[in-house]
């Protein structure tokens, strides 16, 4: 009897393991790892849910995704080292899909059952992708709306429940604020399927910019001397600075500050100490000093996006590079960025550029090879920063950077002098360059930028890569 409850224990307990096993390999992570940069995609998944699996692939690739609203899928598929192309098939199964390239910004996937125009719902990337890079901060319950010509936004806003908290009229582009995120959602869709509707997007929320630190070291350059000209025949070159607020520069600096633009209410500064909108404008006017000799034409104008808040976003970035230009602008510098690609600040740089302004934007304080926006956008001069020659240790190097500048600036606030170091500073360096080279030499946006390319131009090898 004994033996025979030995043998019974034993068998339940094998029956017990066998179970224990069985769940364990039922409830195994599923594996997903798609290689971007060798366009390989490896899969092992069991009963995966199909927007997960989409999540996936937004995050991996960077992709735009939309889903058509309502389809679900039970995911299952094992492959090694596919194509993109075969993988999607064998992911999604019987769902259409359709990948668009976009020339100007990111690839789209739509992921529907009945027809492309119906996959409406965007698949919301994980917060960092699978390499590590920082994707977009998108600001909850906020879309960014461009209407057709002759569609009316205040009738939009009472149909889709919304309030319009920011517009921009002469692009027919607006933002709507939401109450909660399926009011958000339920909004895009409808949006996207609408004949009214150019384009709806995320607004992506940009930080704002560390300060300068003071600094006591000796043999600093003093303060900048520069004196006002009269304005050239054919008008001043002007730089449109967008930025954080612009304090008093003193001295006979002052007058080189055109009145200033603000798009985000009023601005809360420390009068203690500088903000980096001030150290941009003092790098502008140290750059003036130098490559005119301390006579110049120039002027700055201050266009403050941050106000009191503690970031800004793409759309009062698009605002205010909108107003800049619309008072006067022919360079504009854009001394911040974020890894958020929205398609109403990439449209309205590649509008500016057209029109012969050039474009200048912080390539970002990381050592990545990955995108940052608006420096990355086509038309844009990404700028980078450099040290004895070689991009510095903490700047970006991706392919799309064109420009590298030094990026340490000494500037001077209430007497005091403060260093700014990063990519920020090397963008309002090279920006002062620029329109110092036009004034001084009366040369057109070509021939500025061809002496730029020839004297700071860099080339991102493959190792740097």
């Amino acid at each position: 009897m004994t033996r025979n409850r030995r043998g019974g224990w034993a068998l339940l307990l094998l029956i017990i393991a066998m179970a224990w096993l069985g769940s364990q390999a039922a409830t195994a992570p599923n594996k997903f790892a798609w290689n971007a940069g060798q366009n390989r995609v490896t899969a092992d998944i069991e009963g995966g849910n199909l927007y997960g699996t989409l999540k996936q692939i937004a995050t991996a690739t960077g992709w735009r995704v939309y889903l058509e609203p309502g389809v679900t899928r039970q995911v299952s598929a094992k492959f090694t080292d596919l194509p993109p192309g075969d993988a999607l098939r064998l992911l999604l199964g019987d769902l259409n899909y359709a990948l668009v390239p976009d020339t100007n910004g990111t690839p789209r996937l739509f992921v529907f059952r009945t027809s492309r125009k119906n996959a409406t719902q965007l698949v919301e990337p994980a917060e960092h992708s699978r390499s590590g890079a920082r994707l977009g901060k998108a600001i909850p319950n906020q879309l960014i709306v461009r209407l057709k010509p002759g569609a009316k936004i205040e009738e939009w806003a009472r149909l889709l429940g919304a309030r319009v908290t920011g517009r921009i009229d002469s692009l027919n582009a607006y933002r709507l604020e939401f109450d909660s995120e399926e009011a958000t959602e339920a909004a895009r869709q409808q949006l996207a399927s609408s004949s009214d509707v150019e384009s709806v997007d995320n607004n992506y929320a940009i930080d704002r910019p560390p300060s300068a630190e003071p600094v006591s070291a000796q043999n600093l350059p003093p303060p900048p001397r520069l004196r006002l000209n009269p304005p050239p025949s054919d008008g001043r070159i002007i730089v449109g600075l967008i930025d954080t607020a612009v304090q008093p520069l003193g001295g006979n600096l002052d007058q080189f500050l055109l009145e200033a633009i603000s798009v985000a209410g009023p601005a809360s500064t420390d009068p203690n100490s500088p903000t980096h909108g001030t150290s941009m404008a003092g790098t502008v006017l140290r750059s003036l000093e130098e490559i005119t000799k301390g006579s110049t034409a120039v002027q700055i104008l201050p266009v403050d996006v941050y106000g009191a808040n503690p970031s800004t976003s793409t759309f009062d970035v698009a605002k205010g590079v909108v107003l800049a230009v619309n008072n006067g602008a022919r360079i504009i510098n854009l001394s911040l960025g974020s890894p958020g690609d929205d398609s109403l600040l990439r449209s309205v740089l590649q509008d500016v550029s057209k029109q012969n302004i050039p474009v200048f934007a912080a390539a970002g304080n990381e050592p990545v090879t990955t995108p940052v926006y608006p420096a990355a956008y086509p038309g844009v001069t990404a700028v980078t920063a450099v040290d004895h020659g070689q991009i510095a240790p903490y700047a970006n190097r991706g392919s799309f950077v064109s420009l590298g500048v030094p990026g340490m600036s000494v500037v001077y606030y209430q007497n005091q002098p403060y260093q700014v170091v990063g990519t920020s500073a090397a963008s309002a360096a090279a920006a002062g360059l620029a329109a110092g080279y036009m004034d001084a030499t009366r040369s057109t946006a070509a021939q500025m930028k061809s002496f730029m390319n020839k004297n700071f131009g860099v080339t991102i090898t493959p190792a740097a890569r």
